[in-house]
């Protein structure tokens, strides 16, 4: 199993990096988390030019009938780059969702149409809904078209969460694909988040000096950041494993995608951590860019399904071996 991108992928990666790059991205989430949502959906809608709001809409559909290597070199760029709005649920779920039930409302997708998503039982309330032309309810393998309720905060204020009810039927479908595939998004999500906060982390050792040295430099400071980078570095072969066992139909994707979930939230997490420690009291400002990427690590360690839910599942997908051999 080849775990390296190739060049399409790197490139593909370097234009979405440049594009985000170019956006003033804590501008666009302060703003988002005001409730002025203009620059970031300008922000979606490039996105959808470049073509990741198609990613897995097929072709017929006006999309790029990719695959989930490419969902997560797409995805780990949107982590990186803090990308507010339902990324995981446009890109990622929903398309799946309504290849099976719906495909009629695929365009809309690739042409920058954002859907937003409540599975039950391990993602209760939708994100967005008030900005997605899409609300989908999930639950019993079926697909509905939902109506949303009231919306409460998430400790990442540019997340606002939703209880959805069913409304419209659309169908009946396996829908376990759909939610690995949202999992696995959500790693990656998570491995980009980590490696932007270890990179600011990085930078900021550098400049900030004490007893007339670079913090960098001392020896604590060093292994804390080793630590980051190994974590970090450790956990993509998973994440980079589970999608090339969802793109080939493996029968182990559902426990792989689950620990690249569990790998890269602890990783982000620990990268969180990190970067508090060593910025001091300045990175729990808002103020500080840095709680913008701290606070969405916090939101999408759970997201998608818990740690102790991924875990349970691994070591279920283990047991079910053992019992077999």
């Amino acid at each position: 199993m080849r775990f390296a991108l190739d060049e399409s992928h790197e490139d593909f990666a370097s234009s979405i990096d440049a594009l985000l790059t170019k956006s003033d991205m804590p501008a666009v989430i302060r703003a988002w988390n005001t409730g002025d949502t203009t620059a970031g959906l300008a922000v979606w809608q490039r996105l959808a030019d470049t073509g990741v709001n198609g990613l897995l809409v097929p072709e017929e559909h006006d999309g790029l009938g990719a695959d989930a290597v490419d969902l997560v070199v797409a995805l780990e760029q949107l982590g990186r780059h803090a990308v507010p709005g339902p990324v995981v649920e446009t890109v990622a779920v929903a398309p799946a969702l309504l290849s099976a039930v719906a495909p009629e409302k695929l365009a809309a997708l690739a042409g920058g149409s954002l859907a937003t998503v409540a599975f039950a039982p391990h993602v209760p309330y939708a994100v967005d809904t008030d900005i997605a032309s899409l609300v989908l309810h999930v639950a019993d393998g079926t697909v509905s078209v939902g109506t949303a309720g009231p919306a409460r905060e998430s400790v990442d204020r540019s997340r606002r969460l939703s209880e959805v009810s069913p409304s419209e039927t659309l169908g009946t479908t396996d829908t376990a694909a759909a939610f690995d595939i949202g999992v696995l998004a959500s790693a990656a999500q998570l491995q980009g988040l980590g490696r932007t906060l270890l990179d600011t982390t990085v930078e900021y050792a550098q400049q900030r000096k004490q007893f007339g040295r670079a913090i960098g430099s001392f020896q604590a400071i060093k292994h804390h950041l080793a630590e980051v980078a190994v974590g970090l570095e450790m956990a993509r072969p998973l994440l980079h494993g589970a999608a090339l066992a969802m793109r080939d139909g493996l029968p182990t994707a559902s426990r792989d995608v689950s620990a690249a979930k569990v790998a890269c939230g602890d990783a982000a997490y620990r990268a969180a951590r990190t970067a508090l420690q060593v910025h001091g009291a300045i990175g729990y400002t808002q103020e500080y860019d840095l709680s913008l990427w701290i606070t969405k690590v916090r939101a999408l360690v759970t997201a998608w399904g818990t740690p102790d839910a991924h875990r349970a599942r691994i070591v279920e997908a283990l047991e079910k071996v053992e019992v077999a051999s």
